[in-house]
């Protein structure tokens, strides 16, 4: 093996050791790498990670160059075998330094600037892969992927912080990325906070409800809707004219002599869909399971209610049911009326959402929740049975989140599938497709 392969390999080897166990040093490792580093004539504290890479690049200005798009696939290769071998190691400890401050967060408590110091360096790790600082981790609402991993590792040391210092500092929350591990924590804590604290907390709430309903948007958008209604006859204006069908249906009446076909009849596409107006019951369950579905659900029903001739209501409940219907429009202000946590009692809920039910056969209900009851199941299901029969179309979704994953009561899971309303997938684009196939 040449020597360049062995200094990579030394670098490689701690970076590991360190992200594996960082309390056990290798003294040899690190000795080795020290060593390394000093020959490539590299700062030693590319391998502290207690240094941020923002310090790093204000000591040596020159490595921010080569940060930015160190982990792209498309970096320019030296001719010279020596120079290219030198670059691949001096690659390496940049690599490195990257991958060990943003993936080695340790445990305990967190502090304000340590989440800041991590947070820069997260945008430094961005910027070499060719995106900009946050880039990766606002996406990760709509995917997963490294996005989602960087999303979930912001979001443990947020859990890990004391966030009220964060929020009573404008420069500090400013620089929090909107996620669903914050807004959970805002929701919790919203009640202790005040002043400078709660403004902050709510303009991200804001800005994060704001993010995820543009996705939602496109996706409702973009969906196909209900089926055409043949009972409407078609209108006969030139759009909807179906020049093959007119063709076929007038073939008897071409003229060989004059070369021309002569139309009796003019046939019309049919384009008419549903127009009457749809009512939508949305209840989702807002214990501590289910914050995705809360903030994912509270934003879809607004997109919903501003669809022309669509009556939107919205409830949510633990132990007690609240209406939140008034507010339905604004995710944003029925978020901060939620309490999230407690148990689960569906009966409560069911009380709430029945007596709106007006036209059984033009009401859809959307009942999101894991199904795991507070006490007896039978109860809740008796009245989702009850809804089912008198003709309303009841959709049970075990969870509404990015990755589609759910966890749903088994004793539940399988009633409803022998009633006809099996749970659907949790995906969210699922219960897009499900709402506007009935509601247009």
């Amino acid at each position: 093996m040449n020597p360049d392969a062995n200094r990579r390999q030394v670098l490689y080897w701690r970076l590991l050791a360190r992200l594996f166990d960082p309390a056990d040093e290798q003294p040899s490792l690190e000795a080795a790498s020290v060593a390394v580093v000093d020959d490539l004539g590299l700062p030693a504290a590319l391998l502290d990670p207690s240094v941020s890479v923002d310090t790093v690049v204000q000591r040596f200005p020159g490595l921010a160059t080569e940060m930015d798009g160190l982990l792209t696939p498309d970096q320019p290769a030296d001719d010279e075998p020596a120079a290219a071998g030198e670059a691949e190691v001096r690659r390496a400890a940049l690599v490195s330094k990257l991958l060990l401050n943003v993936f080695a967060t340790g445990g305990g408590s967190v502090s304000a600037s340590e989440l800041a110091r991590w947070q820069s360096d997260a945008g430094w790790f961005e910027r070499a892969l060719g995106c900009e600082p946050g880039e990766l981790r606002r996406q990760a609402g709509a995917g997963g992927g490294l996005g989602g991993v960087l999303a979930g590792l912001e979001g443990d040391l947020v859990r890990r912080m004391h966030l009220r210092e964060v929020l009573a500092d404008p420069r500090l929350a400013a620089k929090l990325t909107p996620s669903m591990s914050l807004i959970e924590q805002l929701l919790r804590d919203k009640s202790n906070l005040s002043g400078v604290a709660l403004v902050n907390a709510k303009a991200l709430i804001r800005r994060y409800v704001d993010e995820v309903a543009e996705v939602l948007r496109t996706q409702v958008e973009q969906t196909s809707v209900g089926t055409i209604d043949r009972s409407v006859p078609p209108k006969r204006v030139f759009r909807n004219l179906d020049l093959d069908r007119t063709i076929w249906k007038n073939l008897t009446n071409w003229s060989p002599e004059d070369q021309r076909l002569y139309v009796d009849k003019l046939y019309y596409r049919q384009t008419a869909r549903r127009t009457t107006p749809a009512r939508l019951i949305v209840v989702v369950d807002q214990s501590g399971s289910m914050v995705d579905s809360m903030v994912n659900c509270t934003i879809l029903a607004s997109i919903f209610a501003g669809l022309p001739k669509v009556d939107v209501h919205l409830i949510a409940y633990d132990t007690r049911a609240l209406d939140l219907t008034p507010w339905v429009h604004d995710p944003f202000e029925v978020l901060l009326r939620t309490k999230l946590g407690g148990g689960n009692d569906g009966p409560v809920a069911m009380a709430m959402a029945r007596p709106k039910i007006v036209e059984p056969r033009n009401t859809v209900m959307v009942w999101i929740s894991d199904f795991y009851e507070f006490s007896r199941s039978q109860p809740l299901f008796d009245g989702i049975e009850a809804v089912h029969r008198s003709g309303v179309k009841f959709i049970p979704v075990g969870s509404v989140n990015s990755s589609g994953s759910q966890i749903v009561n088994p004793w539940f899971r399988q009633r409803l599938k022998d009633l006809g309303t099996p749970v659907i997938s949790g995906h969210i684009r699922k219960l897009v497709f499900e709402l506007k196939n009935f509601l247009t």
